[in-house]
């Protein structure tokens, strides 16, 4: 079975991923735009999902177009082998474009059959920088629908996913930089301020912002952006 789809359509599911990307601030909902892509984009892909593996081991579902790829998603960690179990240590797809028929994974495959309409499935290893960071999992509920020019659209936005996603790793890491700084920046200023108004050394000051925090519930750069804010205030109205 050989199917396409009209260039057009590609191209412009590719834009509008492209767009999302690059054109924005926010990147809170670029797992969900890349499985809604896979639906336009590979021919016969009928649910989709990306796992990542949290703190190296643990994986976690970051987004999934509905309750199919959920439920498939679970069925493989479950079982312990399927495509996204595979593609996480693969350094290429994971592909089994019929599960009716001799299946790759016959655990899983079993399950799905019988609790699924997924007859077809592919799995992309997706990086995040160089480290792996997950996989993406395309679905078909028709046997023998993913055929190799879909699978190879497949792997085009699987290489797109990771290159989103390690521009969404640098804008977080970059964005908690600068809040850092930031922070610190606050603590700094208030821990001057409690060694101007009573005559306390560093060490000192810094306990006192401490053990407000922790009898307030409050996170420190908090207390202390209240503080640097109150004798900004202060000083305001003693200027005017």
């Amino acid at each position: 079975m050989t199917t396409s789809l009209p260039l057009d359509d590609v191209a412009t599911a590719f834009l509008e991923l492209a767009e999302l990307v690059y054109a924005r601030d926010e990147y809170d909902d670029i797992h969900d735009a890349i499985c809604r892509a896979a639906l336009r984009i590979v021919p016969h892909c009928d649910h989709a999902c990306i796992a990542t593996l949290r703190g190296g081991h643990q994986p976690h579902l970051e987004a999934t177009t509905d309750d199919v790829a959920r439920r498939v998603d679970g069925l493989e960690w479950e079982t312990g082998e399927g495509p996204c179990v595979d593609a996480i240590v693969s350094q290429r797809f994971e592909w089994d474009p019929d599960l009716t028929r001799d299946p790759t994974w016959p655990r899983l495959a079993s399950a799905v059959l019988e609790s699924t309409p997924v007859r077809g499935m592919i799995g992309y290893r997706i990086l995040v920088g160089d480290r792996k960071a997950g996989a993406l999992n395309l679905f078909s509920d028709t046997p023998g629908g993913f055929d190799e020019a879909a699978a190879n659209l497949g792997a085009v936005l699987a290489a797109f996913a990771s290159v989103a996603l390690t521009a969404k790793d640098e804008h977080d890491v970059a964005t908690n930089l600068r809040t850092g700084l930031a922070s610190n920046r606050e603590i700094g200023k208030a821990i001057g301020l409690l060694m101007a108004t009573y005559d306390v050394s560093d060490g000192d000051a810094f306990e006192m912002l401490r053990t407000t925090s922790n009898g307030l519930n409050l996170r420190l750069a908090e207390i202390a952006g209240r503080l640097v804010d109150d004798h900004n205030g202060r000083a305001n109205e003693t200027a005017s």
